[in-house]
């Protein structure tokens, strides 16, 4: 069984952490002098904002690109935390990147998604932060694999790191889709129910790579009851040398903030019976709908013996795409949209093949 240790909540990691949610924001890189201290002083003007980030050293997918300021950005960010009073954030992929941005008095670290990926690296920011006392954040991995995720927050907090987060900035899609990162919200819910303690952030930005997308998963995000936010902010997006069709400007992301809508995590105790009344339909609902999948499945075996005997192919492709048809229709005369259909089907499809196969072998 994993566990995290001695998480601290987030409004406890300091005094200033006493916005919900959490707000961090900043641009994805940090350019130049005057545009890390411009944005930065707007961005204060911002009350929900309370940390802000830059990109110091950045991980681009092919030489000659834009890699970051390097030192340079550390001594503006540094310059940025005296005059706005802001706490500051920077991702961190080596024990070198540690070195100088403690040396430089940088308040939280994160490691970034391509780093979670790859636990030699994990484990050696992880060497680098034994005994040290800072809060560390870990963004998702690139592919959907919770467990390397949670191997990485496992690294980290052995290393005594006890103010630690989870950020949530999607997974890199295979397909074209309407995103930059697909969600798959089931993940970071599968964190949280794994390790209650565990702090979690959005990252939107990443997810949206696009401003007109970002309030939309901002407000998924809250809906979810993530922790906090970390959303990217340039003083001119249009200029900026590294995503910038998903950054906002300040007086932007101050639209989206006080557009989203915060949410109760419970009803007053008037309303509870009501509540778990919902609750016991879903229940019943949810155990009819195991009893049928197990009927169906019960079916699926017999056809597969039958197949056997007839010495027929266990994939009747016109058969299966009749299925498909028909459900994804059906679904849409019920309400049900059709993506959730689609994976639906896909889902039962796949257990039906496994379960075909396993018959005929054992045969």
């Amino acid at each position: 069984m994993s566990e995290l240790g001695n998480i601290k909540p987030l409004n406890e990691w300091f005094k200033k952490l006493d916005t919900t949610p959490v707000v961090i924001s900043g641009p994805c890189s940090a350019e130049s002098e005057e545009q890390m201290i411009a944005t930065a002083k707007e961005l204060k003007k911002i009350e929900q904002v309370k940390i802000f980030r830059a990109g110091i050293w950045k991980p681009r997918t092919r030489p000659n690109t834009f890699e970051g300021r390097g030192l340079d950005a550390l001594q503006w960010l540094n310059e940025v935390k005296q005059e706005t009073g802001l706490l500051t954030t920077v991702e961190v992929a080596s024990p070198k990147h540690v070195e100088m941005c403690l040396r430089h008095n940088v308040d939280i670290l994160w490691i970034g998604a391509r780093t979670t990926s790859n636990p030699f690296s994990v484990q050696e920011i992880a060497s680098a932060l034994q005994g040290m006392n800072i809060p560390v954040m870990v963004k998702n991995p690139i592919n959907p694999d919770i467990n390397l995720w949670i191997g990485a927050l496992e690294r980290i907090n052995k290393a005594g790191i006890t103010r630690l987060a989870a950020i949530h900035r999607g997974f890199y899609p295979f397909e074209k889709t309407m995103f930059r990162n697909i969600p798959k919200w089931e993940i970071p819910i599968e964190l949280k129910s794994r390790f209650h303690n565990l702090p979690i952030l959005c990252d939107p930005s990443h997810i949206a790579g696009k401003r007109k997308y970002i309030a939309e998963m901002a407000q998924k995000a809250i809906d979810l009851n993530m922790d906090g936010l970390m959303i990217e902010s340039h003083i001119c997006p249009e200029e900026a040398l590294s995503d910038s069709e998903q950054q906002l400007t300040p007086a932007d992301l101050d639209q989206v903030l006080r557009g989203l809508v915060c949410r109760l995590n419970c009803v007053e105790d008037a309303e509870v019976d009501r509540l778990e009344n919902f609750r016991d339909q879903i229940d019943s609902v949810d155990a009819q709908l195991i009893e049928l999948l197990a009927q169906r499945m019960k079916i699926v075996e017999e056809i597969g013996e039958y197949k056997h005997e007839k010495n027929m192919k266990i994939l009747q492709l016109q058969r299966w795409e009749k299925v498909r048809e028909r459900g994804i229709e059906l679904g849409k005369t019920l309400g049900i949209s059709e993506s959730f259909m689609v994976q639906l089907l896909r889902m039962i499809h796949k257990e039906s093949i496994l379960k075909q196969n396993e018959v005929m072998n054992r045969k």
